[in-house]
């Protein structure tokens, strides 16, 4: 059947199985959004206050769904509008296909009213990028969009279509979805050799992160694990894959990592590295890091194999196959004397103090965590906030702790929470975000109240924006310079203006008796936590120092 351009887009998003698009009208994509008008029953449209919002509200339904998320918008700011969000994406290995409308085809490279080389733009932040000059060519380049955002290293894809095509005729049936040929071939006497090295050694550390979460292969991971008696750490990507009070989860590494878990990668005899990329947040000092060890790399993006640290051993292949291939050469150890080794050095750990007289950070995280248990997704902007949340949130499942992890994107958090909620309706999801952070989003909660999208935020006060000025007091001699926020944003009226329900507290029960209400009122809450400017998030090893260079107090 003949169909026209917008109606062959929304015809084959259904056939690959979207139900939900992300997104802002404008002139180039009005046919697109006529034709939505048709498609109600089908698909779900949510109008984001801007395109980055948009574009975040996407990969947040990625993220804790696993399919692919959808974002719409025009051309011109429309499209540059959603680029933070793709590089975020990109960063992060998030599958999203982007559908941005441009200048009719006669009037590209004219200079045109809202015409952008949205191409070259996002060619270093897309996993690829296609720009459509046949619309006989629409319906193969969306579903081809779909199989790259979704297959090998995942990531964001864009498409750019010129507002004339749209209207063009061409012929549509529905078609199988396409799936990527890919060689799933792993060497049999690789997996050997790393099942033996394994077997024999003596103070292994698995080290897992966000390419775990990606390829579905927890479950596989949590049996090594268990099988081998090893003990296991993740990045701030890799959070929910193991147990939260696991006896061998040794929880995060890096940065803001345990003292015990950097000190423990120090003296290791062997790192398994799995779904990794050995980030400068991670192997801060490359020259130091785990450097009694043998370094195990499984990754399916072969680019990432020796850049930042060189393996002994290495594996490119999908994680989930590999650690199928190599359990049943596992054999089963009780490393007593490793175990041991790593309980004492979890002694030196830091532990921050509760307090009734005062708001902390961990007391707050943890109150949400156990009182909303599995049922619960945190999504964090960046900042402070972030990583109090990535130490404190008790996650024990994936896809349960959204943040931006390779940009750092403040402004991520409100449109990810979005996206989340859509995705997973029936589950509890809650923000955590920064002053300076929820400055650059609120507008989103507007999306919220519209939507009837039931979203808590918390949102930490301290009146500055807190990383930079932790840096500034620890090694820049407290030279505060712009990181003090003098704002009079009453966020109580903020929210109350927009359709929310907003709270400020002074005090941990205060803040107790301000949640318990959130969850029993309709939509959207923001609650202010009033914190201290000074306080830290510890522990923390400088940029390009070891855990001899950890900050404690």
């Amino acid at each position: 059947m003949k169909m026209k351009g917008a109606e062959i887009i929304i015809n084959t998003l259904i056939d690959e199985g979207v139900d939900t698009i992300f997104g802002y009208p404008g002139g180039s994509v009005i046919q697109l959004f006529d034709c939505l008008y048709d498609y109600k029953d089908k698909i779900r449209l949510i109008r984001t206050s801007h395109e980055q919002g948009a574009t975040h509200a996407a990969d947040g339904y990625a993220r804790s769904s696993g399919k692919a998320g959808v974002v719409v918008a025009t051309s011109g700011p429309g499209a540059t509008n959603t680029v933070t969000g793709l590089a975020t994406a990109f960063m992060d290995s998030i599958p999203l296909v982007c559908i941005t409308g441009n200048a009719s085809r006669k009037l590209i490279g004219k200079d045109s009213f809202q015409e952008i080389d949205v191409m070259d733009l996002t060619m270093p932040i897309t996993k690829h990028n296609f720009m459509v000059r046949d619309v006989n060519d629409l319906q193969d380049t969306v579903r081809r969009a779909f199989m790259i955002a979704n297959t090998g290293r995942k990531g964001p894809v864009l498409i750019d279509i010129p507002s004339d095509l749209m209207g063009d005729f061409a012929e549509y049936y529905k078609k199988e979805n396409l799936e990527e040929d890919k060689d799933l071939s792993i060497n049999e006497e690789e997996i050997k050799k790393i099942a033996k090295c394994i077997n024999s050694s003596k103070r292994p550390i698995i080290y897992s992160g966000g390419g775990v979460t990606a390829s579905d292969s927890f479950m596989e991971l949590r049996k090594l694990i268990n099988i081998s008696n090893i003990p296991a750490c993740n990045t701030i990507m890799g959070i929910g894959v193991l147990g939260y009070e696991d006896d061998l989860n040794l929880g995060m590494l890096g940065m803001h990592g345990k003292y015990s878990t950097n000190s423990a990668i120090k003296e290791c005899d062997l790192l398994i590295a799995c779904g990794v990329r050995f980030s400068d947040r991670v192997a801060l000092n490359t020259k130091k890091f785990a450097p009694n060890a043998k370094i195990i790399h499984i990754d399916i993006d072969k680019s990432e194999i020796d850049k930042n640290i060189h393996a002994n051993y290495k594996l490119v292949g999908d994680i989930k196959i590999v650690l199928n291939k190599l359990l049943p050469y596992i054999k089963k150890r009780d490393r007593k004397d490793w175990i041991s080794r790593i309980n004492e050095l979890r002694k030196g750990d830091y532990l921050p103090e509760d307090s009734k007289d005062k708001l902390n950070p961990n007391q707050v995280i943890k109150y949400i965590s156990k009182k909303l248990g599995e049922n619960l997704i945190f999504v964090t902007d960046v900042g402070q906030h972030q990583m109090w949340t990535a130490q404190y949130c008790g996650r024990t499942k994936p896809r349960s702790f959204l943040t931006s992890g390779g940009l750092g994107t403040m402004g991520f958090g409100y449109g990810a929470a979005i996206g989340a909620k859509i995705a997973n309706p029936n589950r509890n999801v809650v923000l955590i975000t920064g002053d300076g952070s929820f400055n650059m989003n609120f507008n989103e909660i507007i999306t919220a109240v519209n939507n009837n999208i039931k979203i808590i935020t918390v949102v930490m006060n301290n009146s500055s924006l807190g990383m930079v000025r932790q840096w500034q007091h620890l090694l820049y001699n407290d030279r505060f310079s712009a990181t003090k926020i003098k704002s009079s944003l009453n966020y109580v009226k903020l929210a109350e203006a927009m359709g929310a329900n907003g709270f400020s507290c002074k005090t941990y029960d205060e803040f107790k008796n301000s949640f318990e209400k959130s969850l029993t009122m309709e939509g959207p809450s923001v609650i202010e936590v009033k914190i201290d400017e000074n306080e830290l998030v510890l522990p923390m090893i400088p940029a390009g120092g070891t855990v001899d260079d950890v900050i404690m107090e």
